[in-house]
């Protein structure tokens, strides 16, 4: 399905008038946020938290985003409304930067923008009157863990639908999304056993991977695949080889992001003698997500289409 037949209900939604009642509630990790009208100055951390604020037409009430290098990842579809807000900086935000900004709320994630320890932190930025809400793929950082889920992605789309006042808005995108899995999921093949998969983010040494906590665990899992390391609990971290081959994955998904690329990460693996014996490397089986498609977002949806097909096709 094409990617403005994923936007469509989305388009007829934005018509509608939307009036809501505050103050709202909404729960962030292991905090509860109230808000008594929605803000008017917010930033986003990342291309794919950018692409979540925008989905739901929210550019009015930003003053721009941060730590978004490269905008060539954005829909197509959402860069008109990309276009008129400002890249407060092409890294991650700091506490001036969100000052000078004159910002009041702030929505990103743990090692998506927040650090613990660090100087952007909810409790920190709280004292500048700048509220936080934080991505809930990345709540395993700082509370009780759990596994990863594209329930995560609906959450956070259902709390900014609430904090904005355009909850109508944001449920009827929800409802959307489910309905075009339940079709994925109805058209699918279920005889056959979760394909083994393997997510290479990066690294020749040792592997940068998905663990049990991390967004590409649960879109593996919604398409029908399983990933080898999702009984590691962990989010993102790094595994040794000898594990990876132990597994034996049928598919290695290939994260497209940063100065290494999707072509050289499957060069190295076709060409080097460890992984000969792999049943993903000898019947050449690998799939490329780019790193929005890979965190949590709007374009999950597309990237569990992505996956299903590969899974699915022998």
């Amino acid at each position: 399905m094409c990617i403005k037949t994923l936007l469509a209900p989305l388009v007829v939604v934005l018509l509608a008038s939307q009036s809501f009642a505050f103050p709202v509630e909404v729960r962030s990790c292991d905090r509860d946020l109230v808000f008594e009208r929605p803000p008017r100055a917010a930033v986003s951390n990342d291309i794919n938290i950018t692409e979540m604020m925008l989905v739901l037409g929210l550019e009015g009430h930003m003053v721009g985003y941060t730590d978004v290098p490269d905008e060539t990842g954005f829909l197509p579809q959402l860069r008109p409304q990309l276009s008129n807000l400002k890249s407060l900086s092409p890294d991650r935000a700091t506490a001036e930067v969100l000052l000078e900004a004159g910002a009041d709320f702030y929505f990103a994630g743990w090692n998506y923008g927040l650090t613990v320890g660090g100087e952007v932190t909810p409790e920190n930025l709280e004292r500048f009157g700048i509220a936080v809400y934080e991505l809930t793929e990345s709540c395993i950082h700082v509370g009780p863990k759990t596994r990863a889920s594209i329930n995560d992605l609906y959450a956070d789309l259902l709390n900014l639908g609430k904090i904005f006042g355009v909850e109508r808005r944001a449920e009827h995108l929800v409802a959307s999304y489910r309905r075009q899995l339940r079709e994925l999921r109805d058209s699918a093949s279920a005889d056959r056993e979760s394909v083994r998969v393997f997510v290479y983010d990066s690294g020749e040494n040792t592997p940068f991977t998905a663990g049990r906590y991390a967004m590409p665990t649960a879109l593996i899992e919604a398409a029908g695949g399983r990933n080898v390391f999702d009984d590691f609990n962990r989010s993102w971290a790094t595994v040794g080889w000898e594990a990876v081959i132990d597994r034996d994955p049928e598919i290695v998904v290939i994260v497209d992001y940063g100065n290494v690329t999707a072509e050289q990460k499957w060069q190295f693996m076709i060409t080097n003698p460890a992984f000969r014996d792999l049943t993903a490397v000898r019947n050449n089986r690998f799939v490329v997500l780019d790193y929005i498609e890979a965190t949590p977002g709007p374009q999950n949806i597309g990237a569990i289409r992505k996956l299903s097909a590969a899974f699915h096709t022998r």
